[in-house]
């Protein structure tokens, strides 16, 4: 009898639990939006009154955003991005309202969304004499004898003088602690006289000076950052190394002069006024004088010593001097106007900081930095030409050897080119015929 397999049907699967505690996402994301949110850091000790305003920019007069607090002050807004080369983006979490007084937080309902702005703005504090500073230093009036000169005016005539597009500086003068605020500052930098209950102000470009040495003063005393440090400090102060021979005779150590054709390299900066960006990012920190190495050669009775030796080095004071500088048009090139910036470094001569050894070493350098250049464009040349003459020649004979032959093989006709390819092994010349018997 033959088997009979079962036709009954399979039982059906059975169905997902419907748990009511069934696993979720724990952020709901937003869409992407076409204007993602910025991502601000403010300082924890603003006040709950603090805004975020528009004021012209000291440098260009443009608008820019402000932090504006009238307790702790005003703060200027830091960028800062990883490379655009690295995409990254922000995951923000939004916590939820609450309801009630007793509604708990519940972390099924967080909300959540990104960013692809990387960017991140600091809010650093800035001196709210720099914002004033357009209005003060605005173009002095004539007089009949041809003397410009600055007139005394109030705060609220100063302040008209500041560009009032997309600015809120109307405001935020309402606030009485901000406005005294503003008021101390430009009195720090002003000539004042009281006319009345009101105060009046007059630019006082030396005083100006002072107050922003003493910030440079403090910003160079903590340190640069090392990218900056190597290429405004370090780099700039740098001398060409010269090759210092040394001979020992019968004994003693002759040492010769230096070898001015022989320098090594000539570092090539920026001018001292062209000091005030700040650059690049990934450079690290080196002294100021190249390390001394040697290179000994042997012969009878003689030992030739090659010391690689800095033309000049710069002192602990020079170094310090050039810091401060390189601090004082940092300063000027982001917070001062221009024109007023220009008038500032010339006025930083006669300030109470003697800058006089430091220009005394920039002129002996840009000496010796010529005589360098002279020297790599002179000597070098003519000893490189000597030594590498043969080997000149040598190429030029190879070159017009090629060429006949390139002429000598476009001149054969076809046939003889195929001949060429003939095989003639075993086969006489045609000059066996000739030959005599």
């Amino acid at each position: 009898m033959a088997r009979t397999r079962s036709t009954k049907a399979a039982p059906a699967p059975k169905k997902a639990s419907t748990d009511s505690k069934s696993a979720s996402s724990k952020f709901a994301l937003a869409p992407q939006s076409e204007n993602p949110s910025k991502l601000f850091i403010l300082p924890s000790k603003a006040a709950s009154d603090a805004r975020i305003v528009t004021l012209p920019n000291p440098r260009h007069s443009r608008p820019a955003r402000y932090l504006v607090c009238p307790e702790t002050g005003i703060y200027e807004f830091t960028k800062v991005a990883a490379p655009k080369t690295t995409p990254r983006s922000w995951l923000i979490e939004t916590t939820p309202a609450s309801t009630g007084a007793d509604t708990e937080k519940d972390d099924t309902q967080l909300k959540a969304e990104t960013s692809t702005g990387q960017e991140l703005y600091l809010a650093t504090a800035i001196d709210p004499l720099f914002l004033s500073l357009p209005a003060l230093a605005e173009i002095k009036t004539s007089k009949g004898s041809g003397e410009q000169k600055r007139m005394f005016l109030t705060s609220d005539d100063h302040f008209e003088k500041l560009p009032e597009e997309s600015s809120h500086l109307s405001e935020i003068l309402r606030c009485p602690k901000t406005r005294a605020l503003i008021e101390a500052r430009m009195g720090a930098i002003c000539d004042t006289v009281e006319a009345g209950d009101e105060t009046m102000f007059r630019l006082n470009e030396k005083t100006l000076v002072g107050v922003i040495l003493d910030k440079a003063k403090k910003m160079s005393k903590g340190g640069f950052p090392l990218s900056m440090d190597e290429k405004f400090v370090k780099k700039a102060l740098e001398a060409p190394i010269l090759v210092q021979k040394r001979e020992m005779k019968g004994g003693e150590l002759v040492t010769g002069p230096p070898d001015t054709d022989s320098q090594v390299s000539t570092p090539q900066i920026e001018s001292t006024e062209s000091q005030s960006t700040v650059a690049s990012t990934e450079t690290t920190a080196s002294s100021v004088s190249q390390p001394s190495t040697a290179a000994t050669s042997f012969s009878e009775g003689q030992v030739t010593t090659d010391s690689i030796v800095s033309a000049m080095e710069a002192s602990p004071e020079i170094v310090q001097l050039q810091r401060l500088r390189v601090a004082f048009n940092f300063i000027c090139s982001n917070y001062v106007a221009p024109t007023l910036a220009a008038q500032l470094q010339e006025l930083l001569a006669t300030s109470s900081t003697d800058f006089s050894p430091l220009d005394e070493y920039h002129s002996k350098l840009s000496k010796l930095r010529a005589d360098a250049v002279t020297s790599r464009s002179t000597g070098d040349y003519s000893r490189k030409h000597d030594r590498d003459e043969e080997e000149d020649e040598a190429r030029a004979e190879k070159k017009r050897k090629l060429e006949e032959e390139k002429k000598k093989k476009a001149s054969e006709s076809r046939g003889v080119r195929e001949l060429k390819k003939v095989n003639t092994k075993g086969m006489k010349k045609m000059s066996d015929f000739f030959k005599k018997k």
